[in-house]
């Protein structure tokens, strides 16, 4: 059995999905490897490990957001990491995948029409979307804390969270934001990767001058 096949056991049985849920995220697979060997969505070395390094890495976001209602905007969409794989597992949540790059919003568009989604795809850069009111805000290597919670800034709604997943630096990154943030965060470790975090931000303000 090769690697992905491993992978989606594994996923399939920690996450407990339903056959409907398995079919959307067997399709967001398929799309996966054929758009990335036409435009660089994600790694090549990468690609043998979706389900581990991809999907189970972004789908533990969804129990950290608890009952939040709402809208949830993913900033920096890309290849739909956590956003599209939220949205495949929990339909009923109103996603936007904010994304500038204009092939990759054609990818989300196109692999969420295949997948039966209904979600928003937002093109253009963060700070040119107006206030989105999200409940839930997330983005996966996309910038530095401290510019994350600028863009969440203008985003997020009153009781809000964000989510960001980070690696090893994660610590060292909430210590430099913190110079011009006032930060409330749980740091969750990652379930998927043993050297990431993941920042559950549930208050931020900018420092006073």
């Amino acid at each position: 059995m090769s690697n992905d096949n491993v992978g989606r056991s594994q996923f399939l049985s920690r996450f407990y999905v339903s056959r409907e849920t398995c079919a959307r995220l067997d399709i967001y697979h398929a799309e996966l490897v054929r758009w990335t060997e036409r435009i660089n969505l994600i790694s090549r070395a990468s690609v043998a490990e979706i389900w581990q390094r991809h999907f189970a890495d972004s789908a533990q976001l969804l129990a950290l957001a608890g009952t939040a209602q709402g809208q949830w905007a993913d900033f920096g969409a890309g290849a739909g990491f956590p956003g599209l794989v939220i949205a495949a597992l929990d339909p009923t949540r109103q996603m936007t995948l904010v994304e500038s790059d204009q092939r990759k919003c054609a990818f989300l568009l196109t692999t969420a029409q295949k997948m039966g989604l209904s979600v928003n795809v937002v093109s253009k850069r963060i700070e040119q979307c107006p206030p989105l009111q999200a409940q839930v805000i997330s983005a996966r290597a996309l910038a530095a804390l401290d510019q994350l919670l600028a863009y969440a800034e203008r985003h997020l709604a009153k009781g809000g969270i964000c989510l960001f997943p980070k690696g090893i630096q994660a610590e060292s990154e909430l210590t430099a934001a913190r110079k011009a943030w006032h930060i409330v965060c749980d740091l969750v470790p990652s379930q998927s990767d043993p050297n990431a975090t993941i920042l559950k931000i549930r208050e931020f303000a900018r420092v006073s001058a």
